[in-house]
């Protein structure tokens, strides 16, 4: 009998050792538990229906790749935006995505994520630094590119002789100071179009139609055309003309930038002649580029997006494929 109870407990040691080692995974099969990737990301804030649907993009990409994104909405001002990011160096991230609100004053925080091995992807945005290894890469469109498209439209509309009235985005901002940029350079090939007033209406809605609604007041025989740098400004302008009388689309013609669904909306109705796109989906982009660069890969430092100009008379035909 003694034998047989020894036996058996010999038994149970065995079972129990064999149970604590580790198991061995088949051959080929992926590792166990994978560290999620965390990635920050400040964006300026939700201004504009294309800033909406950028955040968008960019949400809806890390869901999808199973990443850990860490959201900051900086309400349109750049402290906010330097002390997320301070947070996310803290937090140890593995990457940074800015979308930064102004230009300049980036040069302190951007030091801080270098010195943390932490890559900075700046997106729609270019920054000006006296070291341009704090950023990895920018992925936006051309600006400069988009206000001479603008700029060539407007002359070939008006037979190049028009009175213009300009709506800038937010002061400092880099899209604000190319499209600029790119619409006078193409202006000086046209001497009789000329820019009357131009006043910045921060990208928004309803500063455009608070700017628009005071050239109205100091000017309103003059304005033939209005030039406004993303398309909320230029909705905002179309309210305010449309309650002062005036006929937007027809006595006068606008052209503006982004190519959100309510710009189509608005050439649909006729009261918006042009829009030129910057296309905000670039969440694929950016997780793709953050990608390469984990794994050792050299990518460009300007990533450019794709755009196009749309008319009135193609406006029907495009909407209903439009995301944003």
């Amino acid at each position: 009998m003694r034998w047989m109870i020894a036996v058996a407990l010999l038994s149970l040691v065995g079972c129990k050792q064999q149970s604590s080692e580790p198991q061995q995974q088949p051959a080929g099969s992926p590792p166990a538990a994978a560290r999620k990737l965390t990635i920050g990301f400040s964006q300026v804030g939700a201004e504009s229906a294309w800033r909406t649907a950028e955040t968008k993009s960019i949400r809806g990409e890390a869901e999808k790749r199973g990443v850990e994104l860490k959201f900051s909405d900086a309400q349109g001002k750049q402290a906010n935006q330097i002390n997320a990011i301070s947070s996310f160096i803290a937090q140890k991230v593995d990457a940074i995505v800015l979308a930064p609100v102004v230009e300049t004053g980036w040069e302190p925080v951007l030091t801080q994520a270098k010195e943390a091995n932490i890559p900075v992807i700046l997106v729609d945005r270019g920054i000006k630094v006296s070291d341009e290894s704090l950023y990895t890469t920018l992925i936006a469109s051309d600006f400069v590119e988009e206000g001479k498209m603008a700029a060539e439209w407007l002359a070939k509309k008006t037979n190049g002789k028009a009175r213009i009235f300009e709506l800038q985005g937010t002061t400092g901002a880099a899209p604000a100071i190319d499209r600029k940029k790119g619409f006078e350079a193409a202006l000086k090939n046209y001497p009789e179009m000329t820019i009357v007033k131009s006043q910045s209406a921060d990208f928004t809605r309803a500063k455009g139609k608070e700017v628009m609604e005071a050239f109205i007041k100091s000017d309103r025989e003059n304005i033939q055309a209005v030039y406004a740098h993303n398309d909320d400004m230029a909705l905002g302008a179309i309210q305010a003309l449309e309650e002062a009388g005036m006929n937007p689309g027809k006595d006068v013609t606008l052209i503006s930038i982004d190519g959100v669904k309510g710009a189509f909306e608005a050439m649909i109705a006729g009261k918006l002649n042009a829009t030129v796109e910057c296309n905000p989906l670039m969440g694929a982009t950016v997780f793709d580029t953050v990608a390469k660069v984990r794994a050792g890969e050299k990518v460009p430092k300007f990533i450019q997006s794709k755009d196009q100009l749309f008319e009135q008379s193609t406006a029907a035909q495009v909407i209903s494929s439009r995301e944003y």
